[in-house]
């Protein structure tokens, strides 16, 4: 009997946003890589797949840690204010905080829109006013 070598698999996160308009990226498509069927729809992203290493580390030890900033902070390594800040930045992430992503202000949107050629600068600053 031969013994077969399985290839090392590398995990790519698939980006959040799309590269060109920065609007969310939809998955429509899933594939087995065992047997290689594949289906292809509309499927609802998971939230927190598009954070990097380091903040699903601190979404992890906040939630393990049932939400305590002092134990946050000892795992961070620093000080008080930069791990709430750090938390803080995360929630803004996430759009959990008033101020959300950037990419939802309509003026930024009018922005990008006149960038991409999609509208003209006095319809912009008509908008803009």
């Amino acid at each position: 009997m031969r013994a077969v070598a399985s290839a090392a698999v590398t995990t790519y996160r698939p980006p959040r946003d799309c590269p060109v308009c920065s609007t969310r990226l939809q998955i429509t498509q899933l594939g087995c890589s065992h047997c290689g069927t594949g289906l292809t729809g509309s499927f609802q992203a998971c939230e927190f797949c598009g954070l990097d290493d380091a903040e699903r580390d601190l979404l992890r030890v906040f939630l393990a840690s049932r939400g305590n900033m002092k134990e946050l902070e000892r795992h961070l390594g620093v000080s008080y204010p930069t791990a709430r800040a750090r938390f803080e930045d995360l929630l803004r992430t996430l759009g959990l905080t008033p101020g959300g992503p950037p990419k939802d202000d309509p003026r930024l949107a009018t922005l990008r829109a006149v960038a991409a050629g999609d509208l003209d600068v006095e319809a912009a600053a008509d908008r803009l006013t």
